[in-house]
């Protein structure tokens, strides 16, 4: 592809709805039968695009209650599966559709490095997966429409159930059910259900009281109950009477927001000052979750100390424990009110250290875990292995990303640049994790900001792989390359003009204008005799050949590669085993499809056998894949039927494991062609409109031309 990167990858395809899981069941719903009743006559509607019922209501009405309760009944309807997930629609940032589906493609069982990119792929992807299924998805606390609609389970005999504080009227098919306080009854006979009925039977008039303040909303009368029922020796007035009061109300409990606020704030008041600060400070955390280490920098205490505090915190129910274990949330009114205590209860010297604090350490910790990706010192840094530097930057993604937003606003273009150009080779394995777009952007603005041009040539450089590579905008990475092009021969970068220029043949290429990309590619080879032969001259020799191979000068392309080839034997001490093995691999894959075309189809298999072979001893699924339809192809044009059809199931089986859905239609249609040949027409045909299926649900140029092959 003209960059030193990996290929890209896409994920499976098996259900594991315990990493989406409905939140636990609540035993004690009262006062909505209507509601549950209309629900489930929603639900057994038939609906071509499966059924949608949004919940709408005030903050703490009960939406998300209503819902799971719906949810937890209606599940045996659903035997395919039930997910959810928390859209934060309060936030500052949504959860954006992408990162919400990348949460549903994972409950469906695809690794988190192998889901698609972009918005508009994970969304089809989701509904390819949901078809001929009854799944039931429920949406919480959403945004709005836009954030919604490629969240929906559209598929015939699905369900979708969103709450949300507005009715989402811009959605074209759903039906609402809009919640009120409860009743005045039905609140009381919740508090009686949590705090015992003895105790409201002995204090009726401060029961009515007490619900009255809490505007009959059930998130606060549930709080207010909690707390009475852990404290058998407070009567039902002393609550109700430091409701009562105004200050500690911050407003009357009828004022939208205010009423759950209340209900905080008591909840707040009686915990050990120690657990308030930790509460308070979680409040600066930027991203969607957390866990002990974190906290610990936000509040400015030992993991191990700020443990005991989270345990107190998620008793009183003021942060909750997140279905991955160690992990915990703050619901969104809850982060709001945190915020609100912190910048009430300290000084701005010290909210402005912690933050300063909470910021640089995620700045410092996301850049050394990417730097331990980098070729020169893989090994040498300060996490356990490698794979633990991962998990850190996969599990604080939202935290660092948002730490590196903040840092470009702030001006604090140093760190952005560093983080930025320290998840290069990190990017390269992991083309479907993160926006790469987006901090490959924030970098190469913060280095012009800097006026360091250099730094922002290959950022740019980086930028037109994220754009072209993982996100499939051809021309967005052609725009980045030739700005990074034109700013490298400014300064006289020879560097970074051989990788604009190799990067400008990759996409040249894509585009359909190769006589342009070769030009391109002779220069970027040209440039690049000054580069490390593993970190330079042989990716940007093969794309050379790619293209001379493209072009139908097959034997040029093979002298190219195979110069190349001879050349990795020299330099094989130079390399870790893994970049080496990858490198061989891809080498031999360039070579084969050579070899394709001059029509030598036993060699080109058996070249095909060995990248095959190398690709699988790297763990490199979808490449190994990829190799095993090349050699599957080879071996059907060499006549050798039987082989193909073994490569080209293997290729199948791993085109499906990685839910790389357009190569999957490619196996497919070959070994419908080898079933013709061998003269068993039933599976050739059975094959075949498989094939022509899976080419309409991609709907993509590639896929219409190889349903008109198919036809």
């Amino acid at each position: 592809e003209g960059r030193r990167r990996g290929s890209r990858a896409e994920g499976g395809a098996a259900f594991e709805t315990a990493r989406c899981p409905l939140p636990p069941a609540v035993p004690d719903l009262l006062g909505r039968d209507a509601e549950l009743a209309r629900l489930r006559a929603e639900a057994a509607a038939d609906a071509p695009g499966g059924v949608v019922v949004s919940i709408v209501g005030h903050p703490g009405v009960g939406k998300t209650t209503l819902a799971v309760s719906a949810a937890h009944e209606l599940a045996s309807r659903y035997p395919d599966g039930s997910l959810a997930v928390d859209l934060r629609g309060t936030d500052d940032r949504p959860l954006s559709p992408r990162a919400a589906l990348e949460q549903l493609l994972g409950a469906l069982g695809l690794p988190a490095r192998q889901i698609p990119a972009s918005e508009p792929e994970q969304s089809q992807l989701f509904r390819s997966l949901l078809a001929g299924r009854r799944v039931l998805v429920l949406l919480d606390n959403a945004a709005d429409e836009a954030q919604v609609r490629p969240l929906i389970a559209a598929a015939p005999g699905c369900l979708t159930l969103i709450t949300c504080r507005r009715a989402l009227a811009g959605l074209e098919t759903a039906r609402w059910v809009w919640l009120d306080p409860l009743e005045a009854p039905a609140a009381a006979d919740l508090l009686s259900v949590i705090v015992g009925p003895d105790r409201v039977l002995a204090e009726p008039e401060a029961a009515t009281e007490l619900v009255a303040l809490c505007g009959n909303l059930p998130l606060a009368v549930r709080i207010a109950g909690n707390r009475l029922a852990t404290r058998p020796n407070w009567s039902i007035a002393y609550l109700a009477g430091q409701l009562r009061d105004e200050r500690t109300r911050l407003s009357s409990l009828s004022a939208g927001d205010l009423q759950v606020r209340s209900a905080f704030e008591m909840s707040y008041g009686l915990l050990s000052p120690s657990a308030r600060r930790v509460f308070r400070r979680l409040a600066a955390i930027p991203g969607s979750g957390f866990g002990p280490e974190l906290a610990g920098v936000a509040a400015g205490m030992s993991a191990a100390e700020v443990q005991v505090r989270l345990d107190e915190l998620v008793d009183v129910n003021l942060v909750q424990a997140a279905v991955i274990p160690g992990r915990y949330q703050l619901h969104d009114l809850l982060r709001i009110f945190a915020g609100e205590r912190l910048e009430a209860e300290e000084e701005a010297a010290e909210r402005s250290a912690r933050s300063e604090e909470l910021l640089s350490y995620l700045l410092r910790t996301a850049t050394i875990a990417g730097r331990a990706f980098d070729p020169p010192v893989l090994t040498a840094h300060p996490f356990a292995s490698l794979d633990e530097a991962a998990e850190w930057l996969y599990r604080e993604a939202s935290n660092w990303r948002a730490a590196q937003r903040r840092a470009a606003a702030a001006g604090r273009h140093r760190e952005v640049v560093d983080l930025a150009i320290a998840m290069h080779w990190y990017s390269d394995g992991r083309t479907q994790q993160q926006p790469w777009d987006e901090i490959f952007a924030l970098g190469a603005e913060s280095a012009r900001a800097l006026g360091s041009r250099r730094e922002e040539a290959a950022l740019l450089n980086f930028l037109g792989w994220a754009r072209y590579f993982c996100l499939g905008d051809n021309e967005g990475g052609r725009a980045a390359h030739e700005a990074a092009l034109a700013l490298a021969v400014e300064i006289g970068d020879r560097t970074e003009q051989a990788w604009a220029n190799a990067s400008l043949g990759s996409v040249l290429t894509r585009m359909g204008r190769p006589e342009e990309a070769l030009e391109h590619a002779r220069r970027a080879v040209d440039l690049s005799g000054d580069l490390p032969f593993w970190l330079g001259q042989g990716s940007i020799r093969n794309v050379l050949g790619t293209i001379l191979r493209v072009l139908g000068r097959p034997g040029e392309a093979l002298e190219v590669h195979r110069g190349l080839l001879a050349d990795i034997e020299k330099h094989y001490d130079e390399a870790h085993p893994f970049a080496r093995r990858f490198f061989h691999s891809a080498t031999l894959q360039c070579i084969g499809l050579a070899q394709n075309e001059t029509g030598d189809w036993p060699r080109a298999a058996e070249t095909f056998r060995r990248a095959r072979e190398l690709f699988g001893e790297g763990g490199n699924a979808l490449e190994e894949a990829d190799a095993a339809l090349n050699e599957g192809r080879a071996r059907r044009e060499a006549g050798q039927y039987e082989a193909a059809a073994e490569c080209l199931r293997a290729a199948l089986r791993g085109f499906t494991g990685v839910a790389a859905w357009w190569p999957r239609a490619r196996a497919l249609a070959e070994l419908s062609t080898v079933h013709w040949l061998t003269g068993d027409a039933a599976a050739a045909r059975r094959y075949r409109d498989e094939a022509l299926a899976l080419c309409e649900e991609l709907g993509t140029p590639q896929a219409r031309a190889l349903a008109c092959e198919l036809a």
